[in-house]
C-alpha cells in the first residue's frame, strides 16, 4: 500500500483510540499519566484502549523513571503512524464524499 493511502482501521476508529493516536502523532512519546489526564479516563480504562493499540502493532511501552517515580511512556510504531495516516486521510475522504 503506498505511503498514507486511505484505508479505514476499525483497531484506531474507536473514539478514545483515536484520540490517543492523534496524541502520540503529535509527539514523539507521551508519558502514560498526561495521556490519562488529557483523555480523562481512568487508569484500567486507558490500559484497556492501549492494549488494543498494542496488540495491532501500534503502540510501544516503554518503562522509565522521571522525578524518582517510575513511568510509563507510550509512543506509536512506524506502523502505527502509517495506519493512523491512513485512517485520517480514509475518514477525509469519507467527509468530502459527504459534502458533494
Amino acid at each position: 500500500m503506498p505511503a498514507d493511502a486511505p484505508a479505514f482501521d476499525e483497531v484506531i476508529h474507536a473514539p478514545h483510540r483515536l484520540r490517543i493516536c492523534a496524541m502520540l502523532s503529535a509527539a514523539q512519546k507521551v508519558e502514560f499519566g498526561a495521556l490519562q489526564e488529557k483523555l480523562g479516563l481512568s487508569k484500567s480504562a486507558l490500559s484497556k484502549q492501549l492494549s488494543q493499540l498494542v496488540d495491532a502493532g501500534y503502540v510501544t511501552q516503554e518503562k522509565g523513571v522521571r522525578d524518582a517515580r517510575s513511568r510509563l511512556w507510550l509512543a506509536l510504531t512506524a506502523e502505527g503512524k502509517h495506519a493512523y495516516r491512513g485512517h485520517v486521510r480514509a475518514l477525509q475522504e469519507i467527509v468530502a464524499a459527504d459534502g458533494a
